[in-house]
């Protein structure tokens, strides 16, 4: 059976994903601190979330991510949604799907629990494989097309996330990225060198790495990722620069121009979906269109690394990595 994601790859890049969701929502009237999954049932408020998706659309963008970041029972349980997650998932999905049509693919954006695992924290492998794996079914049940598993910091989240989607919805591809945002590393400890190798084992359409730092980080990530034999295409999605705190708000400073050179350049380090992430809008999204299909590539040895890729684990993550090891081999 044919999937919109495959059949886009398959196509050849560069392909253009979209930008962020939650800035844009919260321009719209959502306020910090509430859950913007709540508004893909709300009748007055699901208009804002559709008019996202089209935005990025009209702008060029062949990839839109559902509104369900924080859709996992994890997170919606900081507001008592719990009990709704295939709902809102759905929801969530279905709101996509409507602007999408058959024209573009619908990612299922499933974010990070924000919990920590045994023994640094109370979670454990299982309880959070059962609990992507709710999102991941509304997400299915809502007309995904791939789930897109995003933002992650633990491999062994990325994992439980990732066996969940599967568990959930066999039948659909699965993507991944990771943010790096600690002198290359994420905060986890994991290098682009160790990503590649790990996330590689299993069996993702694509992975890469997004938020994080700015477009200078993503592009030593991106850099990172295809020195180190990446097996899929790989996924660039960077912020908007960096955020100011002005009137109270974050502002990004990252312009149009600036994510229209990003993107001309994470394409010759090796990205071949390209898009953006926090701070971004339709206007960002449609110079990266723009730069990517109307300007010629540029040539990799041209192009100057602001600081040289972090390519070995930092020794937290060894040591994490070889007891994860062990406790895969006891079990």
């Amino acid at each position: 059976m044919s999937n919109r994601f495959l059949d886009l790859i398959q196509r050849g890049g560069p392909i253009v994903a979209d930008g962020g969701m939650g800035t844009m929502l919260m321009a719209a009237g959502l306020l910090f601190g509430d859950p913007p999954e709540l508004w893909n049932v709300l009748p007055d408020k699901q208009p804002h979330v559709r008019a996202v998706h089209r935005g990025y659309l009209d702008a060029g963008a062949q990839i839109i991510l559902t509104n369900s970041f924080g859709g996992s029972p994890f997170r919606l349980k900081l507001h008592n949604l719990h009990g709704r997650v295939f709902e809102l998932n759905q929801a969530a999905a279905e709101l996509a799907r409507a602007e999408a049509g058959d024209a573009a693919v619908v990612a299922g954006s499933i974010g990070p629990s924000g919990e920590l695992f045994e023994p640094m924290g109370a979670l454990t492998y299982d309880a959070a494989v059962a609990g992507f794996a709710a999102q991941a079914a509304g997400l299915a049940a809502g007309g995904a097309d791939v789930l897109w598993v995003e933002t992650m910091s633990d491999l062994q989240e990325v994992r439980a996330a990732v066996a969940g989607a599967r568990q959930a919805a066999p039948q659909l591809p699965i993507a991944a990225t990771m943010t790096f945002d600690t002198r290359g590393f994420t905060m986890m400890g994991v290098s682009p060198a160790q990503a590649v190798a790990e996330l590689g084992e299993l069996g993702l359409a694509a992975f890469g790495g997004n938020c994080g730092n700015g477009t200078a980080e993503i592009e030593g990530v991106i850099f990172g990722m295809s020195q180190a034999g990446a097996s899929a295409p790989l996924i660039a999605k960077s912020n908007a620069g960096l955020p100011e705190m002005i009137d109270g708000q974050a502002v990004y400073n990252g312009t149009p121009a600036i994510m229209a050179e990003y993107a001309r350049r994470v394409r010759a380090l090796g990205a071949t979906i390209i898009g953006a992430c926090c701070g971004s809008s339709p206007a960002h999204v449609r110079a990266i269109a723009q730069a990517l299909h109307t300007l010629p590539p540029l040539e990799l040895a041209g192009i100057e690394l602001a600081s040289a890729p972090a390519q070995r684990q930092s020794p937290e993550a060894t040591r994490r990595a070889r007891d994860d090891r062990r406790a895969r081999r006891s079990a």
